[in-house]
Protein backbone atom coordinates (compact mmCIF):
# COMPACT_ATOMS: atom_id res chain seq x y z
CA UNK A 1 0.00 0.00 0.00
CA UNK A 2 1.44 3.35 -0.66
CA UNK A 3 3.04 6.04 1.92
CA UNK A 4 0.72 8.37 0.32
CA UNK A 5 -2.39 9.11 -1.44
CA UNK A 6 -2.53 11.48 -4.55
CA UNK A 7 -6.22 12.81 -4.97
CA UNK A 8 -6.36 15.52 -7.58
CA UNK A 9 -3.22 16.77 -7.30
CA UNK A 10 -3.16 16.52 -3.13
CA UNK A 11 -1.11 13.98 -1.05
CA UNK A 12 -3.00 12.76 1.73
CA UNK A 13 -0.94 10.49 4.29
CA UNK A 14 -1.66 6.94 4.20
CA UNK A 15 -2.79 7.13 7.82
CA UNK A 16 -5.42 9.89 7.53
CA UNK A 17 -7.12 7.51 5.40
CA UNK A 18 -7.11 4.58 7.63
CA UNK A 19 -7.96 6.76 10.36
CA UNK A 20 -11.11 7.86 8.65
CA UNK A 21 -11.94 4.13 7.56
CA UNK A 22 -11.85 3.50 11.36
CA UNK A 23 -14.09 6.25 12.18
CA UNK A 24 -16.27 4.66 9.86
CA UNK A 25 -16.41 1.36 11.05
CA UNK A 26 -16.33 2.56 15.49
CA UNK A 27 -19.78 4.49 14.20
CA UNK A 28 -21.40 1.44 13.20
CA UNK A 29 -19.67 -0.52 15.94
CA UNK A 30 -20.87 1.89 18.60
CA UNK A 31 -24.46 1.78 17.59
CA UNK A 32 -24.56 -2.59 17.39
CA UNK A 33 -23.04 -2.38 20.94
CA UNK A 34 -25.15 0.74 22.34
CA UNK A 35 -28.10 -1.75 20.75
CA UNK A 36 -27.40 -4.68 22.76
CA UNK A 37 -26.05 -3.23 26.08
CA UNK A 38 -22.49 -3.81 26.00
CA UNK A 39 -22.11 0.15 27.56
CA UNK A 40 -23.98 -1.24 30.67
CA UNK A 41 -20.99 -3.29 31.46
CA UNK A 42 -18.84 -1.11 30.90
CA UNK A 43 -17.06 1.29 33.34
CA UNK A 44 -16.15 4.06 31.52
CA UNK A 45 -17.85 4.43 27.83
CA UNK A 46 -14.83 7.27 26.73
CA UNK A 47 -11.94 5.06 27.91
CA UNK A 48 -13.60 1.63 26.49
CA UNK A 49 -14.41 3.64 23.04
CA UNK A 50 -11.23 5.12 22.72
CA UNK A 51 -9.60 1.50 23.37
CA UNK A 52 -11.64 0.09 20.85
CA UNK A 53 -10.79 2.86 18.18
CA UNK A 54 -7.08 2.17 18.64
CA UNK A 55 -7.44 -1.67 18.37
CA UNK A 56 -9.76 -0.78 15.76
CA UNK A 57 -6.94 1.33 13.84
CA UNK A 58 -4.02 -1.28 14.71
CA UNK A 59 -6.55 -4.08 12.64
CA UNK A 60 -7.63 -2.51 9.75
CA UNK A 61 -3.73 -0.87 9.60
CA UNK A 62 -2.83 -4.28 9.89
CA UNK A 63 -4.87 -6.34 7.64
CA UNK A 64 -4.39 -3.72 4.71
CA UNK A 65 -0.66 -3.86 4.97
CA UNK A 66 -1.13 -7.87 4.49
CA UNK A 67 -3.83 -7.53 1.73
CA UNK A 68 -1.96 -5.19 -0.51
CA UNK A 69 1.63 -6.57 -0.50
Amino acid sequence: MPAEFDLYGVYVPRLLVLMLLSLVLIIVLRRVLARLGVYSLVWHRGLFDLALYVLLLGAVSSFTRWYFI
